[in-house]
């Protein structure tokens, strides 16, 4: 499927260029628009890209080569057997070409704007808006000025709707991206405190996020957190009443009764203009529950029933599609022990947190980390001994520097460092205790699976 109105010339056009080619040329749609010189299939368009590490300009022959039609560049190439496009920035070229590709598909977007929580819940709002349409998402974070162009070319007319997620981190940029993406419906997050270094306070990140109403379209629905007391100042936008959602009566999408069931998640009451359901959020965490209001105000914009919001939230996923979670009668165990590295480390710590009954941290040494390795043990320790777990037990050479960080910390956590897996095992049915929920990770070399064969047999 082509991409509609994006032929050579109207991509000139739009991008301020100059096309160079046979006037035959001119008139022929490009399939599709890449930067990734590895990916443009026959008849796309290759954008030259002069990145930090690579100039996409030494690419150009191998794209031809591959079938390219085009290419994009900043560099005037002379006389070439292929037509090209020759532009002063193709970073500014992306994003106009971009800008103008939405206009000629009239799809709803839906910008996702806010400190944390964006990725999240893009996530659960395509997952309530794909109940009823044809919808595209931002793929993992391509949210800047580079990515939201990119995300936007992998529309094709058959799609209904875009969930856009928009990342900034200076003044300037939300306004830069709201060009692009003109979003009919904005749902933002919250204001928390990231990148102050550029925006100062959070007055300032604010008033840097609100550039995304420049462009808004003149009947777009405004969705933002009412519980976060910089977001509650908005009050009216162009004559646009915002519609809010929180864990607060006030808020037009509410929840209710929120009840933790441990890793599997919350079930709560949502309260919606079109009436109340109850569902399970799969997802352990408050936050969470955020992420499912907003999803279902934009539901209730896009005229979704009751029952296909509550489907949505309730199959965005769950904790065990990321883990291996193995409930026995005994304990419940996180099997997380094929990899591991100081951020996955983490990660998996702050999920212990959600556990029910006494949450213990099984972990083993982490490998192939370096000369500092003992330093990123020592750091995962440190970070622990700040969560809400009971017990933490090491295995290996470098679990040493983690015990030990945990061990001197302010901390109620029960710590005990052993010097081998089988040691630790020898000691397993003495620390371990009914009811328990159990991360177990550590590097494959660990081979920490023999300790979740036991658990579960146990």
């Amino acid at each position: 499927m082509g991409m509609k109105n994006l032929s050579l010339q109207h991509i000139a056009d739009a991008a301020h260029g100059r096309f160079v080619g046979l006037a035959h040329q001119k008139d022929v749609e490009v399939s599709a628009i890449e930067t990734d010189s590895r990916k443009v299939p026959k008849g796309g368009l290759f954008v030259a890209i002069k990145g930090e590490r690579v100039d996409g300009h030494q690419f150009i022959d191998q794209t031809i080569e591959s079938g390219a039609l085009a290419v994009m560049t900043e560099e005037d190439l002379g006389p070439r057997p292929f037509p090209y496009i020759l532009v002063h920035s193709t970073l500014q070229a992306m994003k106009d070409v971009a800008e103008f590709y939405l206009q000629q598909l009239h799809i709803p977007v839906v910008g996702i704007v806010g400190s944390v929580g964006k990725t999240s819940t893009k996530e659960m709002t395509y997952s309530v808006l794909s109940r009823k349409y044809q919808t595209l998402k931002t793929e993992g974070n391509f949210n800047n000025e580079l990515g939201l162009p990119i995300t936007i070319f992998r529309l094709r007319s058959n799609h209904e709707l875009a969930v856009l997620e928009m990342g900034i981190s200076n003044f300037g940029e939300m306004h830069r991206l709201a060009k692009v993406a003109r979003p009919n419906t904005v749902i933002m997050t919250n204001i928390g405190c990231c990148h102050l270094e550029n925006l100062i306070d959070r007055d300032g990140i604010l008033k840097a996020k609100s550039e995304v109403f420049d462009f808004i379209q003149p009947d777009a629905h405004i969705i933002i957190n009412g519980d976060d007391d910089k977001l509650a100042t908005i009050t009216d936008v162009k004559g646009i009443k915002p519609i809010t959602f929180g864990l607060t009566p006030q808020c037009d999408f509410y929840a209710t009764a929120l009840q933790s069931r441990g890793l599997k998640g919350t079930s709560c009451l949502f309260h919606t203009p079109a009436g109340e359901f109850s569902a399970v959020v799969g997802m352990p965490g408050k936050h969470m529950v955020y992420n499912a209001l907003a999803g279902a105000a934009a539901g209730w914009v896009y005229g979704l029933s009751i029952e296909q919001i509550k489907a949505g939230i309730e199959a965005n996923g769950t904790l065990a599609g990321r883990f291996h979670i193995i409930d026995t009668p005994r304990c419940t165990i996180i099997d997380d022990c094929y990899n591991a590295n100081p951020v996955s480390m983490k990660a998996s710590l702050e999920v212990l947190q959600d556990g029910i009954g006494r949450k213990v941290a099984i972990l083993g040494d982490m490998g192939e980390l370096g000369e500092n390795e003992k330093a990123l043990h020592a750091e995962v320790g440190k970070f622990a001994a700040g969560l809400n777990i009971d017990a933490v037990y090491c295995a290996g050479r470098l679990t040493e520097a983690l015990a030990r960080e945990i061990a001197t910390a302010d901390t109620s956590i029960d710590v005990q460092h052993f010097s081998t897996r089988d040691a630790l095992i020898e000691a397993l049915p003495h620390i371990i205790h009914e009811g328990d929920t159990i991360l177990v990770k550590a590097s494959h070399f660990m081979q920490f699976s023999r300790i979740v064969e036991l658990l579960k047999n146990n």
